[in-house]
């Protein structure tokens, strides 16, 4: 088979479809696979109006150029890459495409970020406004005070904790766990429960008489408590809560940001805070902390404001 063997399955929208299905039928998140269908149309839409008559390893690294060109990041681009990736892989099981081939085609590499994005965290005093936040009077507050606190504490995705069930947790040598988890990449890990989050589960819990099933649901307004919770949902309680606290914008991946931040604060160890999130690599846990640049106790704090006689700087980020 040529390297011309998949451009006929490309060059028509039924060809799209069938890629498209083929790469996210195999994805177990409804937010990767969203991102990966959208990262494979805008791929598709530039490989058909730029009439090329084959796929291989140079029009990939002319579509990369096309994206920079157009001023998308890193991050937003890798994306794409990483779906082309997943699509000639996929081909080559399906028998598509040799898999030398897919080799050649897959071996782009990321494009490199600027920097580190710091993204944005809450500190603990921040922690204690939004926790403090949904009214625990009633049916909804009870759950919200329940969900912020195992985003910020567990550090759960929100796929994760609208799949979290009843059944997850268990207590193994005498404190709470969240057994078994399943994360990105299919990877599934084990997650400390700490007892005051428990309670606060055990609160909604006994509240909405849940006693099996999916913890986080829905609630009517009639307070009738629903099957299920969407992680649209979730982004949306993140966010009504940022926004009353004075703490907006905030999306629940800040919370999660937040759990490493302050573990690590508090003394904890890089590799279980790796553990604690479910990534992959501890370099990819440095780069979500941040790397190793510090941000509160900040170097140039430690310079002195001209204009003051003391010569003595006011501190970790005083504003005067």
């Amino acid at each position: 088979m040529s390297e011309t063997a998949l451009a006929p399955a490309i060059g028509k929208v039924d060809g799209f479809r069938a890629l498209e299905d083929l790469v996210c039928n195999t994805l177990p998140s409804s937010g990767s696979r969203r991102m990966y269908r959208q990262g494979l149309r805008d791929f598709f839409g530039w490989y058909q109006a730029s009439s090329h008559e084959q796929l291989n390893r140079n029009v990939i690294l002319e579509y990369v150029r096309y994206l920079e060109a157009n001023e998308l990041g890193a991050s937003t681009i890798n994306l794409r890459l990483a779906a082309i990736r997943k699509m000639v892989r996929a081909a080559a099981d399906s028998g598509l495409l040799p898999r030398a081939e897919a080799v050649e085609l897959a071996s782009v590499r990321n494009v490199p970020a600027a920097g580190i994005r710091v993204g944005k965290w809450l500190d603990l005093e921040e922690v204690s406004k939004i926790l403090a936040a949904p009214d625990a009077g009633k049916l909804k507050g009870k759950r919200d005070r329940a969900l912020l606190g195992v985003l910020i504490v567990c550090g759960l995705r929100r796929d994760e904790l609208v799949r979290l069930t009843v059944e997850h947790i268990q207590k193994r040598s005498r404190r709470w766990l969240i057994v078994d988890i399943q994360g990105k990449g299919n990877r599934v890990r084990t997650v400390a429960l700490p007892a005051w989050v428990k309670e606060m589960v055990d609160t909604w819990a006994k509240a909405s008489g849940i006693t099996a099933g999916k913890i986080f649901r829905a609630v009517h307004k009639s307070g009738a408590v629903q099957t299920s919770l969407s992680t649209a949902a979730v982004w949306q309680i993140v966010q009504g809560y940022a926004g009353k606290c004075d703490l907006a914008p905030l999306s629940p991946h800040d919370l999660r940001r937040t759990c490493a931040k302050l573990c690590r604060a508090a003394g904890g160890d890089l590799e279980q805070i790796q553990y604690l999130l479910g990534h992959e690599s501890i370099q990819t846990t440095e780069r979500y902390l941040g790397g190793k640049q510090e941000l509160v106790n900040a170097v140039n704090d430690r310079i002195a404001r001209p204009d003051e006689g003391s010569g003595v700087a006011p501190g970790r980020g005083q504003v005067r």
